[in-house]
């Protein structure tokens, strides 16, 4: 409920989905695998390193440890019915307690281009909290793993929507 309002009033017209960075006027979009090469595809691989630093780095450019934010992760559920317990926040959550106030909204399928049949359906999780609420390097680490197939990995959509400097920092 919140979010929508926030979204609303400082990203009017947005649709949280990628490619979010050609979906608004203004966006700046950073290639933080530089150099791939099949064999970097390991644990802890000099590529990996630098792509780990490049999304941390970016990260605390844009969020200050007293920044309140929130954490919006889309799990897409294809007809299946979502079963899995998602680990997303209880991982990377400092204070179980904070868990509490996540919310959970069930939303058409982020792309219906690719529901025809309209069976498809997209699970919205969203956190308010501080920067300092959670431990960002390990979850960024996370989402960047996903493309290598390396664990831990988070395979949903997760979006770093900052209220106090009206941005959205998305790895995708």
């Amino acid at each position: 409920m919140f979010l929508n309002h926030y979204m609303n009033k400082n990203f009017p017209n947005l649709e949280l989905r990628p490619p979010l960075f050609y979906s608004w006027e203004i966006g700046i979009r950073f290639e933080l695998g530089v150099d791939y090469d099949s064999d970097y595809a390991y644990e802890n691989s000099p590529y990996l390193q630098g792509v780990y630093k490049r999304a941390i780095t970016l990260f605390k450019f844009l969020h200050s440890q007293n920044d309140v934010i929130y954490i919006v992760v889309d799990v897409d559920d294809f007809a299946d019915g979502f079963k899995h317990k998602l680990k997303t926040f209880s991982t990377y959550v400092k204070e179980k307690s904070d868990l509490y106030r996540l919310s959970h909204k069930t939303i058409p399928y982020i792309f219906p281009e690719d529901n025809e049949n309209g069976t498809y359906k997209t699970h919205r999780f969203t956190l308010k909290c501080k920067t300092s609420d959670f431990k960002y390097i390990p979850m960024l680490k996370a989402i960047c793993n996903q493309d290598m197939g390396i664990r831990p990995s988070i395979f949903h959509r997760v979006y770093f929507i900052n209220i106090n400097r009206k941005t959205i920092y998305h790895i995708g």
